[in-house]
């Protein structure tokens, strides 16, 4: 019976950390500038592969009823860099000079330099 559930667990995880990779991946076709892009793929695919993870190590809790601290680590590393290195593009991208989108209101790093 807890197997069952911890299976129940890993599915669910799984299944949502699939849709929100689908997500950013739409969103890197349908989005219209590289800063919503970047945006799109750092934020919605750090959390479809945390959740992914977070599955998997359910997963194998389940069958070998063991608790690998090492998808842990993995899932709090995806955490701290997938956003840092969206972030990191999508300033890279400001200061190499391309452009927003003809919708975007306000350039706020314009004002910080």
């Amino acid at each position: 019976m807890n197997e069952m559930i911890l299976n129940i667990i890993a599915a669910v995880l799984i299944m949502i950390g699939s849709l929100l990779s689908l997500v950013a991946s739409i969103g890197l076709f349908r989005l219209p500038d590289v800063y919503t892009r970047a945006h799109a793929a750092s934020k919605a695919a750090t959390l479809g592969v945390m959740f992914v993870m977070s599955g998997v190590m359910f997963f194998f809790l389940a069958r070998d009823h063991f608790f690998q601290p090492a998808l842990l680590l993995a899932i709090l590393f995806i955490f701290m860099t997938g956003p840092i290195g969206g972030h990191l593009l999508m300033r890279t991208a400001y200061h190499n000079g391309v452009k927003y989108t003809d919708q975007t209101v306000r350039d706020d790093l314009k004002e910080a330099e």
